[in-house]
């Protein structure tokens, strides 16, 4: 189980938790679990079989299934439905699926990574969020911390974020110190994810090699 706010790099973490293990080479497979409707989560997960709802024609196989041998990654998880949740819990306690509107039962292989930037004791404690499902899934229990407690981070992300947006063969260009200052003065309330932004902004509107405090995003040249 991997918590942290959003932006974090809550999926990041996932990957590299299965590029670097035993599974690699087997499948990821990720769900968005406040993306999508309940019954279509459901049907992702567990796959539908053919006249199971309207438009379901053909059976498909739900990426639990998909993912034989591999990971599935469920990012938000503090999203999912309660009924969907006593599904899964069953299927992680009994390694086996059912897919929806079937009755075949069908044996699964798979190591569930979960992410949630909501505080799923909380939520247990609030009945939004099944307390023997929680248990299940915080195993191993990771918790990110935000941009803002961990600045000295800064210089290092900034410098990957600005060799992966330059072109090869392009002169590399970099923040002043003044600048490095404002970027390592800011709160980041979007946490990695709105540093990657900022880097890519101020590279596509700053004309120069060298980036400085007028070239970053209004916020940025405000903070003192």
């Amino acid at each position: 189980l991997i918590r942290g706010e959003s932006g974090t790099g809550k999926e990041v973490v996932a990957r590299a938790l299965h590029d670097t293990g035993p599974k690699r080479g087997r499948p990821f497979l990720q769900v968005a679990c406040g993306a999508l409707v309940p019954s279509l989560v459901e049907s992702e997960l567990f796959g539908p079989v053919r006249g199971a709802f309207t438009g379901a024609s053909q059976n498909h196989q739900g990426l639990l299934e998909v993912a034989q041998g591999g990971t599935v990654f469920l990012d938000e998880i503090g999203e999912l439905p309660l009924d969907v949740q006593v599904k899964l819990l069953r299927a992680l306690q009994e390694k086996e699926i059912r897919p929806v509107g079937g009755t075949r039962r069908i044996k699964i292989d798979v190591r569930i990574v979960a992410a949630t930037n909501r505080d799923l004791q909380a939520a247990v404690a609030n009945g939004s969020f099944r307390k023997d499902l929680f248990f299940r899934l915080n195993v191993v229990s990771i918790k990110l911390p935000p941009l803002r407690e961990r600045s000295l981070d800064i210089p290092m992300l900034v410098e990957h974020f600005l060799e992966r947006a330059t072109p090869p063969g392009t002169p590399p260009r970099r923040f002043s110190e003044a600048a490095m200052e404002r970027l390592l003065a800011y709160d980041w309330p979007g946490n990695v994810r709105e540093l990657e932004n900022c880097v890519e902004r101020t590279l596509a509107l700053a004309g120069g090699a060298r980036l400085e405090v007028e070239d970053l995003p209004s916020p940025l040249r405000q903070t003192r």
